[in-house]
């Protein structure tokens, strides 16, 4: 497509002149005689460049530059002028015209301007394309990126939980415990402002919390009476258990620490490694409270389920002790037992 350059100048004998020299190299030109004119041209007309004098009579060059620009912030203006005044050709280059040429105008030296002038425009315009060819090349590989992240992520989800289901099902009492502890765990911690990657860690770790009881024998799990002192210890081991089947695998290991410590009470009274207050990790201090809230809320073979408000009043009784204050008043100020 060829560039079409519009000439305005009063003297119509530097129009010409202009146009034909421009003509010549391949340009094509409209000429006309005053801003007012030139004006109604570029607002019918598409132009890549416009060449101007600056005094005129009704719309000198400088108005007509800055109409120019009100409307078309990138187009190429070149300004000319017989009067070599600093502040003209200062002013004209603060409103974006690309040059400024002193009359009488060497025709070759307007045409290198027009060149260039062109040259640059072109060059941009390549930019551009390149730049939104680059963007939606850019959106459509993040989208399918996206997609298959998604669709790991989902499977990874979706693995983890037949693990979590596998190991409720060990303990046909405590079936989808994990999950419930999940859903309530991830509510706790949406209310602590968790980043949305620190409550997909924690969502996974609340599925493993318990991944440990896959090493302890059924007739422990399953006994329909209270445990022995021996077969207590032995399920205080599941939390380690656990922690020896996941480590060495790095998808898991910032999942560890939830697995190891949610059974560690906030007064160091818990297991495996006595841990006081803070030094539990948060999320483990979160899992603690709707574990134990589920495990008192199910059916047992040597007890029945307990009522609500009896497991309330009785983790209100462990608060500071067994589960962290803060924690337990959310759970129990929002009534998230109720998920």
């Amino acid at each position: 497509m060829e560039d079409r350059i519009l000439i305005v100048d009063d003297e119509e004998m530097i129009c010409n002149l202009l146009a034909r020299r421009l003509t010549g190299e391949g340009y094509s030109c409209v000429t006309t005689h005053s801003g007012k004119e030139a004006l109604h041209h570029f607002y019918k007309d598409s132009f890549s460049l416009i060449i101007s004098d600056i005094k005129m009579p009704e719309m000198d060059g400088i108005e007509l530059l800055k109409k120019v620009k009100a409307v078309h912030p990138d187009m190429l203006v070149i300004m000319v002028t017989a009067y070599p005044e600093i502040d003209l050709a200062l002013e004209a280059m603060r409103l974006g015209a690309y040059d400024f040429i002193i009359k009488p105008a060497d025709l070759e030296l307007v045409l290198l301007s027009v060149k260039k002038a062109l040259e640059k425009k072109r060059l941009e315009e390549e930019l551009e394309v390149y730049h939104k060819n680059l963007e939606k090349l850019v959106e459509e590989r993040t989208t399918k990126l996206q997609l298959a992240y998604r669709t790991l992520k989902k499977a990874y989800f979706d693995s983890v939980k037949v693990l979590a289901e596998a190991i409720d099902a060990k303990d046909p009492y405590t079936r989808g415990h994990s999950d419930r502890v999940r859903r309530m765990s991830l509510r706790i911690a949406t209310l602590l402002g968790f980043t949305e990657e620190k409550l997909e860690i924690l969502e996974y770790g609340a599925l493993l919390h318990d991944m440990g009881k896959i090493g302890i024998k059924d007739e422990i799990l399953r006994k329909p009476g209270p445990l022995s002192p021996e077969e207590y210890q032995t399920i205080q081991e599941h939390p380690l258990i656990g922690v020896k089947i996941v480590e060495g695998i790095e998808f898991f290991k910032d999942k560890i620490p939830m697995i190891r410590h949610h059974h560690e009470h906030f007064d160091g009274r818990g297991y495996p490694d006595g841990l006081v207050g803070e030094a539990i990790p948060l999320e483990a201090r979160i899992i603690a409270v709707p574990d134990a809230y589920d495990a008192m809320a199910v059916l047992r073979p040597h007890r029945k389920a307990m009522a609500i408000e009896d497991i309330v009043s009785e983790m209100e009784k462990h608060k500071g002790k067994q589960f962290d204050p803060k924690i337990l008043e959310i759970f129990l100020r929002e009534k998230i037992y109720k998920l």
